[in-house]
């Protein structure tokens, strides 16, 4: 045999999206040689994690347990969706756009109600902007102008790592030419992190302290004194050092995460947040934003919102969208062991529930749709594998500063992806609501 001969020339993708975390770091540089990932550039130890290793654990297309082909999987799937009468559908982070627009065409299709990870994690966040909106902007901003960044109840030095490398700590900007000797980095939270080490000051406050804090800190803005001598385990004279900075500094940023969203306050915090940043835009600029999680979940917010008006737990049962989290978010659906069947798109919602939750997940039908086993597949009625988005397919997906990015394929998948997956499920449900297969129509939306 001569030499060489069936190997494939080694490829190189440039400008690649990495679909792990939020950030959506885009200058991935990807090689491939005979369909598979040999080596990424540019991505941090998670993102390269994601490529290299996405081959494995992949889920196998079965029903009840039994292997099955993907069209017996999507016609399974289509028969549970027509006959539940109060179906959901949740998870949607890790995919595209497009998949994402068509689990809403589904949900409306079958009087479904809709959810996704942010419902579970930062729905306080979604539902305190829409109370009193935010002051934010692009990390492309925060790298050029800010010169104070303050990270509140989040640790981005391990959930995000080049969030700090290229937008919020290091990078030489504009206005930054110095990089991090031009910024001044706060870092606050209820015990030292690895994002604590590269803060020039870390202020370490009581749990569930923060509505208590971001009250006493707008007094102080507004030039109050306070009586007491701390507040949240911290002197005052400690915070009223932090609000000259905040007040004298050219460009403020704060991030926040689930320090704030998933503590003793929740809405409330996030809303007391808010409405400090709005006060310190009296003296300087400052704005503030979510450090948000997995992949595309900024996405599916940003695509439930254009088309339903609301941004989580939406239900599409009357015919039309209706919006109330403490009824159809997905916490209080399974809790309450609501909902009759249930769809499950790229997220482990058995691995990571509360055993109510689970409980009931695994008493009803449910579809996963994954490209990885997960606690969810292992118990799912209906499993069907599809292409990772991101990797295997292409699509759009939204930062998380609300910027649309587009996502690149750069290997194939003998699973279809999301999005196929959902158009074939809606033209089966389609066909039987109209008599086809001598099904009767879905009872769903009456």
């Amino acid at each position: 045999m001569a030499e060489g001969v069936g190997v494939k020339e080694l490829r190189v993708v440039e400008g690649v999206t990495c679909p792990f975390c939020g950030v959506l770091c885009d200058d991935l540089e990807v090689h491939v040689q005979n369909g598979k990932i040999k080596e990424v550039k540019n991505a941090c130890v998670l993102g390269k994690d994601t490529f290299l290793h996405h081959l494995e654990g992949w889920a196998t297309p079965r029903i009840k347990g039994k292997p099955a082909t993907v069209d017996e999987c999507i016609d399974a799937a289509a028969e549970i969706l027509a006959k539940a009468k109060y179906p959901l559908i949740y998870g949607l982070d890790s995919t595209e756009l497009g998949a994402q627009r068509k689990s809403i065409e589904l949900a409306d299709l079958i009087g479904a109600n809709i959810d996704h990870t942010s419902s579970v994690c930062h729905a306080p966040s979604l539902q305190a902007v829409q109370t009193v909106g935010i002051s934010s902007c692009t990390v492309g901003e925060v790298k050029n102008r800010a010169d104070l960044v303050i990270f509140w109840g989040c640790n981005p030095a391990e959930a995000h790592p080049r969030h700090a490398s290229r937008y919020s700590v290091t990078p030489k900007g504009l206005f930054t030419s110095k990089g991090r000797k031009d910024r001044m980095v706060v870092n606050v939270d209820v015990r030292p992190t690895p994002t604590t080490r590269m803060a020039d000051a870390f202020i370490q406050i009581k749990p569930n302290s923060d509505y208590e804090v971001f009250s006493a800190l707008r007094a102080l803005v507004k030039g109050h004194e306070l009586s007491q001598p701390e507040v949240g385990g911290v002197a005052v004279e400690e915070w009223k050092t932090l609000v000259e900075k905040m007040k004298s500094c050219k460009f403020g940023a704060l991030y926040w995460g689930m320090g704030l969203t998933m503590t003793r306050g929740k809405y409330m915090n996030v809303l007391a947040l808010l409405t400090l940043i709005q006060d310190l835009n009296r003296f300087t600029k400052f704005v503030c934003a979510p450090m948000r999680g997995h992949g595309n979940v900024v996405g599916m917010a940003q695509v439930l919102t254009w088309q339903t008006g609301y941004p989580f737990a939406v239900n599409m049962s009357r015919g039309y969208p209706r919006f109330n989290p403490g009824e159809y978010s997905v916490a209080d659906l399974l809790a309450h062991g609501e909902v009759d069947a249930a769809l499950i798109l790229a997220a482990d919602a058995i691995g990571n529930f509360p055993a109510k939750m689970a409980e009931h997940l695994q008493s009803i039908p449910m579809i996963a749709i994954d490209p990885k086993e997960s606690d969810t597949t292992k118990v799912a009625t209906v499993v069907i594998p599809a292409a990772q988005a991101g990797i295997a397919a292409g699509g759009m997906a939204y930062r998380m500063d609300h910027i649309p990015l587009l996502m690149k394929k750069v290997v194939d998948s003998p699973y279809p992806s999301d999005r196929e997956i959902l158009e074939r499920i809606i033209a089966k449900v389609t066909a039987m609501k109209n008599g086809g297969n001598g099904t009767p129509a879905a009872p769903g939306r009456g």
